[in-house]
């Protein structure tokens, strides 16, 4: 029998982590941050789903690594191993130019990059994938989009699911699915847009209403006969002037549907204003749990391993204050320990509620 302390033990040597006192170890050598020994254990021993999780937001270097999978080296590879996430959901939303050849260059990319590093990676398609990344030693690549306006008839939902993808936003700003949040008016899903939702649940493919107005977003889980994600929101109850957080009626709905709202770490839907830090995302989460239960609550970071702000000019921040987003999943998995949730429900969080959903969605 593995005992709990060989799991922290072989948990702080994979990582190459010095214990630094009782039940306390560094992980990153740059940071001078320390976690709890139930910490390591929990992220090391659970499925670790981002579902809004990027490699980079350096999209000239990721088009790169696409065109040419060798650029992608050892270095980047081993701080997506380090950061403790086991699935990433890399999905990026085209709004511009001919959406359906950018979002087909998109999946191909991914299926090219995906089939060079075989070793290091595997594309999430079926359910037990899940399980395969943790005994694979692998990183798994769920494949999706956050704009479904390049689904131009309902058998371009088959082509897409064919070629690997596993869940698609269905609005980003209106299309013909529906509205977005960012919209001056939503006029709710279209019939075209239930068609697609339609065709989505036959295929097996995951609905994912991040971005959807709010009329979009209480017809499209009305529509739909499989639960529906909300892979990457927060709460407008703490937000009250964003409309890209999610109601309390929508969240009530979406767990009645049976779906898994992910909790993002971007600034602007953390806090309206001040300092911003893990705290704020962990009240968040706090709240989702509270409206929804911890069987509907997830992680969807919507940032990579860098942050934004390093891109941006000052006036523009989006990064939480105090962040070194290589270290989000251990901070956010100490502030859950601290706030006493058990270990079952932080495993929940960290992953278990979204591949339990996923493997629902795509049984068809």
């Amino acid at each position: 029998m593995i005992s709990r302390r060989s799991v922290i033990k072989a948990a702080a040597i994979s990582l190459g982590a010095p214990m630094v006192n009782r039940g306390r170890y560094s992980l990153f050598a740059q940071s001078a941050a320390e976690y709890s020994a139930r910490t390591v254990e929990l992220v090391r021993s659970s499925i670790v789903i981002d579902m809004l999780g990027l490699l980079t937001l350096n999209y000239r270097k990721l088009m790169g690594w696409e065109e040419e999978p060798g650029r992608f080296g050892r270095v980047e590879y081993r701080r997506l191993r380090e950061s403790g996430i086991n699935v990433f959901h890399p999905a990026v939303g085209y709004t511009r130019g001919d959406i359906y050849l950018e979002s087909l260059r998109d999946v191909e990319g991914w299926n090219a990059f995906l089939g060079a590093h075989g070793e290091k990676f595997l594309r999430i398609e079926r359910a037990g994938d899940f399980q395969r990344v943790r005994a694979e030693g692998r990183i798994g690549i769920l494949i999706g989009l956050q704009n479904s306006a390049h689904f131009r008839t309902v058998e371009d939902v088959d082509s897409f699911h064919r070629l690997g993808q596993r869940v698609s936003q269905l609005t980003y700003t209106g299309n013909r699915l529906g509205g977005g949040s960012s919209d001056a008016r939503d006029h709710g899903l279209s019939g075209y847009g239930v068609e697609i939702v339609e065709r989505m649940n036959a295929v097996g493919m995951a609905v994912d209403i991040s971005h959807c107005g709010d009329r979009t977003t209480l017809e499209a889980m009305e529509a739909s006969r499989k639960p529906v994600l909300i892979t990457h929101s927060n709460c407008r109850a703490l937000v009250p002037g964003s409309a890209r957080c999610k109601t309390g009626e929508a969240i009530r709905r979406m767990a009645a549907k049976g779906g898994v709202m992910g909790i993002t770490m971007v600034r602007g839907f953390v806090r309206a204003a001040g300092q911003v830090t893990m705290e704020d995302v962990l009240r968040h989460m706090d709240h989702l749990v509270k409206v929804a239960g911890v069987e509907h609550a997830g992680i969807g970071s919507d940032v990579d391993l860098d942050g934004r702000d390093r891109r941006l000019s000052p006036a523009k921040r989006f990064d939480l204050d105090g962040i070194d987003y290589e270290r989000k999943i251990y901070d956010l998995t100490e502030g859950l320990v601290r706030r006493g949730y058990s270990n079952r429900n932080i495993e929940l969080i960290l992953g278990g509620n979204f591949e339990r959903v996923l493997r629902e969605v795509w049984t068809v």
